[in-house]
């Protein structure tokens, strides 16, 4: 199969007898930052509608997760194969109208479901807060809008408009510290609309770069 090819190539690069030395000299630390690079490489692909890109960035993801594993492996903690049976079990266990008997009519049902299972999973590894578990090295406007879709699920109450007019008067006076709170708060107000505050900032983003490039 060509994964194994590719298993078997990592293998030789960290290959101590007649390895590449760069490969060698890396750690998860240093591998780490390459990793969230290519997924984002993958991400802009995908934006600019490159499926010959694509395929290439998806090799490059691929190279991230094989390295993690070698290492992995070299340490003995797992091994490649551990990582696709962990997923594959996953996926089975997270889509039982699909491998198991439920039944689950719509997207929206089965987006509940999934999120109810993760909460389970959370559950059964001891997290003690609905907020436990979100990676602390996630983009500052990702990471919001995860916790406070966990918040609302956890049934806390969202900030208003009202609020968020507040902040921004605050902001207009002088009052800079408030800047986090507005931006967070505009975060809040993105979930209560269902609008995913990412893809809304891109968007507008883009807009931005248009105009300024037909001025130009």
């Amino acid at each position: 199969m060509a994964v194994d090819r590719l298993l078997e190539i990592m293998a030789k690069l960290r290959d101590r007898d007649g390895g590449c030395p760069w490969d060698l000299e890396q750690s998860f630390e240093t591998i780490s930052p390459y990793t969230i690079e290519e997924a984002y490489e993958v991400d802009d692909a995908i934006r600019r509608k490159g499926w010959d890109g694509l395929r290439d960035e998806l090799g490059d993801l691929l190279l991230q997760v094989v390295f993690h594993a070698q290492m992995a492996r070299e340490a003995g903690y797992f091994e490649f194969a551990d990582v696709v049976r962990a997923i594959s079990d996953k996926l089975v266990r997270r889509h039982p109208h699909v491998f198991g008997d439920a039944v689950i009519e719509s997207a929206h049902a089965q987006t509940a479901a999934w999120e109810q299972q993760k909460a389970d999973e959370r559950a059964a590894r001891g997290d003690t807060s609905a907020m436990d578990g979100v990676p602390l090295a996630l983009p500052a406007l990702l990471r919001a809008r995860k916790l406070v879709s966990r918040a609302v699920r956890a049934g806390f109450e969202r900030p208003d408009v009202e609020r968020v007019a507040e902040q921004l008067a605050a902001f207009e006076s002088g009052e800079t510290e408030v800047l986090g709170d507005l931006l967070f708060s505009i975060v809040t107000l993105a979930e209560r609309a269902g609008l995913e505050p990412e893809t809304a900032l891109r968007n507008a983003t883009a807009a931005f770069e248009r105009r300024i490039r037909e001025r130009e």
